[in-house]
């Protein structure tokens, strides 16, 4: 059974950082891209960040030099550091996993950047 568990969401002021943690499981993990994306109400899910297997990153322009991707494959974890959040990065945030099992998400973590 499948199961992407996110964790690290919550209430932040601005200017403040949070670390979204995704645990993995009945995937191959060390094979798959894993990725955060996040949704708010009314809109298109969007992509956030990525990390191939091999670590190539890949960003959104908005994220660029604010949040950071990293993958530990030993604990089959994907990570996201983000820092100088911002209001707009307010939303419910998914982790991914694309491999050989397939597409997978996560059940999400809420996100909220206020003062």
């Amino acid at each position: 059974q499948v199961q992407l568990v996110e964790s690290g969401g919550g209430l932040v002021q601005p200017g403040g950082s949070l670390r979204l943690s995704c645990a993995a499981s009945g995937i191959i993990f060390s094979l798959s891209t894993m990725g955060w994306y996040r949704q708010v109400p009314g809109k298109q899910r969007e992509l956030v960040a990525t990390i191939t297997s091999a670590g190539r990153t890949n960003y959104v322009d908005s994220v660029k030099g604010r949040f950071a991707i990293a993958r530990v494959n030993a604990k089959s974890t994907v990570y996201l550091q983000m820092n100088s959040l911002k209001p707009e990065d307010t939303a419910v945030y998914y982790c991914n996993g694309r491999g050989p099992t397939g597409d997978h998400w996560g059940q999400g973590t809420q996100v909220t950047v206020s003062s």
